[in-house]
């Protein structure tokens, strides 16, 4: 079955970890002894109905104080399709937590509450989801029944929205009206909103189209490892593994090697199943070539008319992870896929003010959370793409070589 990844977000006490496990529950995907544990610990709180957050709030300060803090990974699968979901934090200083936990989704979930509106953190949210390149985001209008079910409160909020989207340049935006607790429009259609002609949020899972995502035109292979069995049925086996990163590969194919720049035609493309006939993203295969040429991890199996950039200096759009902030001329270790190398921090052009996308120019000093477009100098020449063309070609990592910790992450520009 396809497997949709999506993350969660909005503002604090929004709904998102409810929500998530009113999707849980309703569908069915929650063991009898986790739900017996999450009735025992509503009791001990003294509710009148079950708290379904305590299925993804797993850390005792989460529990305690009844919010999110790192990002709960859940997983669940309908008859349709299968599910990872990354409920991500919603308060200002765990904006990196958020980060991390959208970067590999396929769609957002932007809870906004029906009683509130659009608020400062809708906004953080919705720029991040579209600087992360979510091709696909769902506005749920949540708490619909502390409003009494009400059709204006849902269109001005929608309207609302509609207006910020605009500037963000996702095309697929989309809006349900759902109370999470009390699981209207979730996984079945709410006979208190009758008004609301649209799917429920589980029907809109299983059903958005996420296939074309992909980038099928420029083919990219980032090499993970060399194949050598060393075996006498396979003696003179040699296979370059990765997970393809873009386009299509098929047997005859004329590759070249990045960075050597050499070429050869590829002889098979291998799996632990057996040889394909063409692979695509994001297949994990191993390819043989007919000529035998010195590739080793980091290197980059391309088709020769997808060229593309190579450069030792990359603009990206970065957020920082790390409490200390970046020094001038400090090296790091990037890591671009599968290849590493070292670069440095050459300038900060601006930072972005992520509640109006305003830009903030002559400010260099950054903090943890802060988003900003950077300068970076290279070791030696990186091929890549831009991340709004290709999100595994078009994203990296800086990683502090004293203490081994990631710093930031960034989508190249």
């Amino acid at each position: 079955m396809e497997l949709l990844r999506f993350t969660t977000a909005g503002s604090v006490d929004d709904g998102k970890s409810t929500l998530i496990g009113r999707l849980l529950y309703d569908s069915k995907s929650i063991f009898e002894d986790q739900m017996e544990a999450v009735k025992r610990s509503s009791e001990r709180k003294g509710l009148a109905n079950v708290d379904l957050s305590l299925l993804t709030d797993g850390l005792k300060a989460e529990r305690e104080q009844g919010i999110t803090i790192d990002v709960a990974y859940r997983y669940f699968a309908t008859p349709k399709r299968k599910f990872i979901i990354a409920d991500t934090p919603g308060h200002i200083q765990y904006t990196r937590n958020m980060v991390t936990g959208a970067s590999t989704a396929n769609l957002a979930l932007i809870l906004i509450d029906a009683r509130h509106g659009v608020v400062e953190q809708t906004c953080r949210h919705a720029y991040i989801a579209s600087l992360l390149g979510i091709p696909h985001l769902i506005i749920c209008v949540n708490k619909m029944d502390l409003v009494d079910y009400r059709e204006e409160t849902f269109r001005k909020i929608e309207e609302n929205f509609g207006h910020f989207a605009a500037k963000l340049g996702v095309s697929d935006v989309r809006f349900i009206p759902i109370s999470a607790l009390l699981g209207d429009n979730v996984v079945n259609l709410s006979d208190h909103m009758p008004w609301y002609t649209g799917k429920a949020l589980l029907d809109t899972l299983e059903t958005i189209q996420i296939s074309d995502d992909e980038n099928h035109e420029e083919a990219r292979l980032p090499v993970q490892t060399v194949i050598r069995p060393h075996s006498d049925e396979y003696h003179d086996y040699r296979g370059y593994a990765g997970r393809v990163a873009g386009g299509v590969f098929r047997p005859g194919d004329r590759v070249t090697v990045l960075p050597s720049g050499l070429d050869s035609v590829v002889k098979s493309i291998d799996t632990f199943r057996g040889a394909l006939q063409e692979a695509f993203a994001p297949m994990s295969v191993s390819v043989t070539l007919e000529d035998d040429i010195d590739i080793s991890r980091g290197d980059l199996i391309i088709k020769k008319e997808d060229m593309p950039e190579v450069s030792r200096e990359i603009n990206c759009m970065m957020c920082w992870l790390n409490p200390v902030s970046p020094q001038p001329r400090t090296k790091y270790f990037l890591y671009h896929g599968t290849r590493e190398l070292r670069g440095l921090i050459q300038e900060i052009p601006y930072k972005v003010d992520i509640n109006t996308l305003e830009q903030i120019t002559g400010e260099t000093a950054v903090e943890m959370n802060d988003i900003f477009h950077v300068r970076l100098r290279l070791s030696e020449p990186l091929a890549f793409d831009r991340y709004s063309k290709n999100r595994n070609t078009g994203s990296l990592i800086l990683v502090d070589p004293t203490t081994n910790e990631t710093v930031a992450a960034g989508m190249i520009m």
